[in-house]
């Protein structure tokens, strides 16, 4: 009986700390540098978080190793719900077929699903000074001056970097990547003309494309981006069939409380609703999703498989 009532009062303590959640600072850790998609992503709901549950939440940019170092380091940490982490294409569906064994973590084991947040267009993009008019005159050139053009992106690994080596192989050309810390100065080289041309997400590059400093030529999509409605996508110019985009979504450590896991779920979804909350994502471009954990669990496995054919065909490798 002595050993019941204390499992029992272990049981009601457990469900009170849960039932209190959350009584202190959440960290949202950003495997990447600042400028980019992900702190835009990240920053909405780390600011709208902190209104619907009534504690900070912080962003914490670590950016290295293709995002691997903070997912390394989040997976150590307690799984109590006060370290979260911004997962994305890269760290969870490319990663390991980059990094292979070497890879200091487990996409499927070592994180638990929060939700996928939301699906963020990749633009293929160039200096509005650039002579390319057209996703044709890019490729013409390429094909005519192999390794020619330089394209940035935001880190080997990237999404960026990703989605311009399958643009590549799909088209049939050759183009020379420019890894730089992050999209921030990445964009500062393209608008000057040190590099030619970027496949970045769109938040990061709507601003200077607002601004006209920057000329989209194609999105990934297999849709034409709302925001950008008269550019039109990769499928419609002639390379059928393709697709990709970058997404964005909340994990927590593995070993996380359930309770405490829908708790996070379900503060995100009203942040995603929010009209005020969204804003930003919205204007930029973003699709907002909402998911529920085992719907983003399986998105994940499902992108995982996608990838791999990429990989297979594009023979996709790390500089």
């Amino acid at each position: 009986m002595k050993k019941i009532g204390v499992a029992l009062l272990g049981l009601l303590f457990a469900n009170s700390a849960i039932a209190a959640y959350p009584e202190k600072s959440i960290r949202l850790v950003v495997p990447f540098a600042t400028g980019g998609t992900s702190e835009i992503v990240a920053r909405s709901i780390a600011n709208g978080l902190t209104t619907e549950l009534g504690q900070s939440v912080y962003v914490e940019n670590k950016p290295g190793g293709a995002g691997n170092i903070a997912m390394a380091e989040v997976k150590r940490a307690n799984p109590d719900g006060y370290t979260l982490i911004l997962g994305h294409v890269g760290t969870l569906a490319v990663n390991q077929l980059l990094f292979g064994k070497k890879l200091p973590y487990d996409p499927n084991k070592d994180f638990v699903a929060v939700t996928l947040v939301a699906k963020v267009p990749n633009v293929i993009a160039v200096s509005s000074k650039s002579p390319y008019k057209t996703i044709a005159d890019l490729i013409a050139d390429a094909k005519a001056n192999p390794k020619k053009i330089n394209y940035g992106s935001a880190g080997n690994g990237s999404a960026g970097h990703l989605a311009m080596e399958y643009f590549a192989s799909e088209a049939g050309i050759e183009l020379t990547h420019v890894p730089y810390k992050g999209s921030g100065n990445m964009l500062t080289d393209l608008m000057g003309g040190q590099i030619q041309a970027t496949f970045n997400g769109l938040p990061s590059l709507i601003g200077q494309i607002k601004g006209d400093t920057l000329r989209p030529l194609a999105v990934g999509p297999l849709k034409r981006s709302a925001a950008l409605p008269n550019v039109p996508t990769l499928d419609e110019s002639g390379l059928k069939g393709f697709e990709t985009s970058q997404w964005y979504g909340i994990l927590a450590p593995a070993g996380t409380p359930t309770d405490v896991v829908d708790r996070l779920q379900k503060a995100i979804v009203k942040v995603l609703k929010s009209p005020e909350q969204s804003k930003r994502m919205l204007d930029d471009g973003a699709v907002l999703i909402g998911d529920t954990p085992q719907e983003f669990t399986a998105f994940i496995k499902t992108e995982q498989d996608r990838w791999a054919k990429v990989f297979e065909k594009a023979q996709i490798k790390i500089d």
